[in-house]
């Protein structure tokens, strides 16, 4: 996939991810920022302010461009949507600002459908279970490679060997090998289910 130029500079793809304290959500910007740079590209990744209490609401924001990257503002209008955690999509207006073009990914059993959220456009919502693919393979419910992993499946933005390439420079050799399985099979679930649209589990 082609990235959508962006209002913050021609040529962005934007990228804002949401989960709770303790889920890793500022890791995956940075992983996400680090996959994009092995491949070549500027990018930046960064928190928001707010509570980093476990448990708290907690957005991270990621720009992947092919110019270098000046602005630092949030991320208004994403080019894509990573929920790390399901129950904020009823307590936080996640969506706010997604392009009407924008891509979802969203850690949950659930189809979107029932989450409630199949009003978004069609084929560019997904659902993959990356909490059990982070129990099954890393040994603990840390779905934020996992996410990546389908990320990349789902917008093409990175390659999923630079996804993987992150990982292992960022965790000692066991903690990356699981959660580099975890990424691959999220990337498998997603891009199976793209030629259907539906969620994965």
């Amino acid at each position: 996939m082609q990235p959508t130029p962006s209002p913050a500079g021609a040529g962005l793809f934007e990228v804002r991810l949401h989960g709770r304290g303790g889920q890793g959500v500022v890791t995956a910007a940075e992983l996400l920022s680090e996959a994009a740079f092995a491949e070549g590209r500027h990018a930046q990744a960064f928190p928001s302010f707010g509570s980093e209490r476990t448990g708290a609401p907690v957005v991270a924001y990621c720009r992947i461009g092919d110019r270098p990257i000046r602005t630092r503002e949030p991320v208004m209008q994403p080019h894509a949507l990573v929920v790390q955690d399901a129950t904020l999509l009823h307590q936080v207006d996640v969506f706010a600002g997604l392009r009407s073009d924008g891509w979802v990914l969203i850690n949950s059993r659930e189809t979107p459908g029932r989450l409630g959220i199949d009003s978004l456009e069609a084929g560019h919502v997904l659902t993959v279970a990356a909490s059990d693919l982070a129990r099954q393979h890393v040994g603990r419910p840390m779905p934020n490679a996992a996410l990546l992993g389908g990320l990349a499946a789902l917008t093409g933005i990175v390659h999923l060997d630079a996804v993987v390439s992150a990982i292992r420079a960022k965790f000692p050799p066991a903690v990356a090998e699981g959660n580099v399985a975890a990424a691959q099979a999220a990337y498998d679930l997603v891009d199976a289910a793209c030629a259907t649209r539906e969620g994965v589990s």
